[in-house]
């Protein structure tokens, strides 16, 4: 006997009765395995005063740093000026000191490109913006050449602390007294150092008055591990910093970016100087402090470290991360400071090599098991698959 088309009423309200518990059922246990995966990752831990890690973060580490690059940069506008007004030695020699002194203070404040510093609109982050390498010299050139200067257009390899490295060193088998000569020749080579430099100062004045005048409060109040939170926001920063060091600073002039073929010991930062290797230094160690939660001068505060700690699988995690931590540090101890990193990459790059192995295995304690462990979602991609 076929089924009736149309069923009783009541056979109908049984299974609706039904259906409302089984989605009774299926939201409760959703909320507890919600609940179980949140203790095991430790999202969920309210006991961690977030606010207080942002407060040290704010006013100890980030704010600090951008006023000690300010003071770096003012201190490198004035040397620079001083040089283009009286081209000598001594007044080259004074800006070359002045430009490494700014480069080195923006390796403690270049991982902070959040809010003011921010990508916004036409203008990428702060440190795309003063720090992009490597330096097209063409475009730098050509811009001399035609006495047209433009520094908020998309040639960030043109303007930028590397610009001014390329114009005050001019390269590494280059003299001083050949880089005076350039400058005596090219009148509007002086004009372009200026206001380069004045461009940097610009935006490190701006982004400091925003934190000043209202940023900071915002900063504060946003205190959850959401994308838009401040703790998902610093975080992303951080890692994205550090990542700069594996794949642009050492992988990149060793040639192992997708795409090389052969290592190319041009692309170091800070070519033109020799500097490359101790900036790689600093801005290591600068990441090191951002981890624990250290002013640049070693005052401790509450930092990531600490959050860590309050989590399920935290302080194991802490453990391995500093395990590693210390083999990045004597990798980077062991390479040779007698030549500068490009001439290493190019006549002996196992030590380089050795540290970029370091630092690919330390990768993931910073990034995939950090970010799964405090619940914050990693919102950038480093294009290599970590």
């Amino acid at each position: 006997m076929s089924k009736p088309l149309i069923q009783p009423a009541c056979t109908k309200s049984r299974q609706i009765i039904n259906m409302k518990k089984l989605r009774s059922i299926l939201v409760l246990l959703t909320v507890i395995i919600s609940s179980c995966d949140k203790d095991n990752n430790g999202s969920n831990n309210d006991s961690f005063d977030r606010g207080l890690m942002l407060k040290n973060y704010a006013e100890h580490i980030i704010i600090p740093a951008y006023k000690d690059v300010q003071t770096a940069v003012n201190q490198m506008v004035a040397a620079l000026e001083s040089f283009s007004s009286d081209i000598t030695l001594q007044q080259l020699e004074n800006a070359q000191t002045a430009w490494v002194n700014a480069y080195q203070e923006w390796m403690y404040a270049n991982a902070f490109n959040m809010g003011p510093a921010a990508e916004k609109g036409l203008n990428k982050s702060m440190f795309e913006e003063i720090s992009t390498f490597p330096v097209s010299p063409a475009k730098i050139n050509t811009a001399i050449a035609s006495g047209q200067f433009n520094f908020n257009d998309f040639n960030r390899d043109a303007r930028g602390f590397l610009a001014l490295e390329y114009l005050l060193y001019a390269g590494q088998e280059i003299d001083n007294d050949s880089v005076l000569r350039l400058f005596q020749h090219q009148l509007e080579r002086k004009r372009y150092v200026v206001d380069c430099s004045k461009n940097i100062q610009t935006r490190i004045n701006k982004v400091i008055s925003e934190w000043e005048n209202g940023y900071l409060s915002e900063f504060l109040s946003k205190k959850g591990t959401d994308v838009g939170s401040s703790t998902s926001q610093l975080y992303n920063e951080f890692v994205k910093a550090f990542e700069t060091n594996k794949n642009y600073k050492i992988e990149l002039p060793l040639g192992k970016r997708p795409g090389q073929t052969q290592a190319e010991p041009q692309l170091v930062e800070a070519y033109y100087s020799g500097k490359s290797l101790d900036v790689l230094k600093i801005h290591l160690k600068a990441m090191e402090n951002i981890y624990y939660g250290k002013s640049k001068n070693g005052t401790d505060g509450i930092g990531f470290i600490d959050y860590l700690k309050t989590v399920s699988g935290g302080p194991a995690l802490v453990e391995s991360t500093l395990a590693q931590w210390e083999q990045v540090m004597l990798s980077l101890q062991k390479i040779p400071t007698g030549s500068s990193l490009s001439a290493l990459i190019k006549n002996n790059p196992q030590p380089v090599e050795e540290c970029r192995v370091e630092l690919q295995k330390h990768t993931r304690f910073f990034k995939s098991d950090m970010s799964s462990l405090l619940g914050i979602a990693i919102t950038f991609s480093s294009g290599d698959g970590d």
